[in-house]
């Protein structure tokens, strides 16, 4: 959701944090360590996008999942 919010695709993030496309595609997928969210996670926080916790409520426009949607394959 914070990718397609900025406008980047992998390839973009890819530049931007110097990491390989194919561990990008990983992470999309729920594959990935702790370092490498986290780099992911700074570098899109440093375009803008905030990350909120459960039950904490948005000062702007947004978007969420309920928690067990996640589970379901997002339907």
């Amino acid at each position: 959701m914070a990718k397609a919010a900025l406008g980047l695709n992998n390839p973009q993030i890819a530049d931007m944090t110097g990491l390989h496309r194919n561990t990008l595609n990983r992470l999309d997928k729920g594959d990935g360590k702790a370092s490498t969210i986290k780099l992911v996670r700074l570098t899109l926080e440093a375009e803008g996008v905030r990350f909120l916790d459960p039950g904490q409520v948005s000062t702007g426009y947004g978007v969420t999942l309920p928690e067990d949607a996640r589970e379901a394959g997002g339907d």
